[in-house]
């Protein structure tokens, strides 16, 4: 059932990331097709298989799949492995909880703001956007809080069960610690903090780097 699957992606973006990790930890494989989202041009490729050219994009038989969340929740469906959704109600509402944050108030601060003005202009070449950052990390702030108050709870993001939600955060925080001040604002937050130290060095959040592999 799990073969033939082609993702669409392009290697900086979290959501590719994300997907990658999925893969990788549903013990699935995928055919990959490198996609420029970005481009000034609109890539012939991404307008023919989704109206709104984002990445990533998850073929599989006769569906095409857009949105992240829904192609965890299918690779984990179609993996012959554990379920990566908890089967705890509250467990798994805290894991919904985590991937709506994330997706609705913590990737542009974090990624869009922090990651990409603070670190990934300078890996360009380019010159940092200081106010900017800043900008993100005032913005992030009530994330983080949020984030830190599940950990606490401990039904998910207890580095202990891996679930949906480690692979959904886990790049945007790898993304936002690599700017320094970003790290030392996680580092207030002692629940998150405590889960990330683990996260963090997971082989699938480190496989899929493709800012060290290229």
């Amino acid at each position: 059932m799990a073969e033939g699957l082609h993702l669409f992606g392009y290697g900086p973006s979290v959501y590719t990331r994300i997907v990658r990790m999925g893969l990788i930890e549903c013990r699935l494989t995928a055919a990959y097709t490198e996609v420029n989202p970005f481009a000034d041009t609109p890539d012939p490729t991404l307008a023919q298989i989704t109206p709104f050219q984002r990445v990533p994009v998850l073929q599989h038989a006769r569906i095409t799949l857009t949105e992240t969340a829904a192609i965890l929740r299918y690779l984990d469906q179609i993996s012959t492995g554990t379920s990566l959704v908890p089967q705890d109600a509250a467990a798994a509402a805290q894991m919904a909880q985590v991937i709506a944050i994330v997706d609705f108030y913590g990737y542009v601060p974090m990624v869009r703001d922090v990651f990409a003005r603070g670190f990934y202009l300078a890996h360009l070449g380019e010159a940092a956007d200081a106010s900017r950052v800043a900008q993100g990390l005032h913005a992030a702030v009530p994330v983080l809080q949020a984030l830190d108050a599940i950990a606490r709870d401990g039904c998910v993001l207890n580095a202990k069960a891996f679930t949906l939600a480690d692979i959904h955060l886990a790049p945007m925080l790898e993304y936002f610690t690599k700017v320094p001040e970003a790290a030392r604002v996680l580092g207030q937050y002692a629940a998150l903090s405590s889960w990330w130290g683990v996260a963090r060095r997971r082989a699938s959040l480190i496989a899929t780097d493709s800012l060290t592999h290229q």
